[in-house]
């Protein structure tokens, strides 16, 4: 292939929410369940619990555990979210701050 043959790639820069690139028009709401819900999901990994274990500690129906561990983190509400985050002994800090232009809306870290 010759150099003037060559095809250009064209790339969109992210806005750092995929659901709002996307287009969903509840995407922040879907960002933040995914970010919590994949911080609960790294929690009990690493705690290396069985599913049945699991579903004692957060007070839910085994198969419900199955989705949470399968990344299913939407047919959670975000304050389920946080519940179950309580009930793994974890403290959660909501801090506000005013916008700035060109960064997301909601900002969601775990402390390590």
């Amino acid at each position: 292939m010759k150099k003037d043959e060559r095809k250009k790639i064209e790339f969109e820069k992210g806005s750092g929410n995929v659901f709002a690139d996307l287009g969903l028009t509840d995407a922040d709401e879907l960002y933040v369940r995914a970010q919590i819900g994949f911080g609960v999901f790294e929690i009990l990994k690493n705690r290396k619990l069985k599913q049945r274990e699991i579903a004692g500690v957060l007070g839910i129906p085994q198969p419900e555990v199955s989705h949470l561990m399968n990344g299913h983190f939407s047919r959670f509400t975000t304050d389920k979210l946080l519940d179950f985050l309580r009930r793994l002994d974890q403290k959660v800090t909501i801090k506000i701050g005013p916008h700035k232009r060109g960064e997301p809306y909601q900002v969601i870290g775990f402390a390590s």
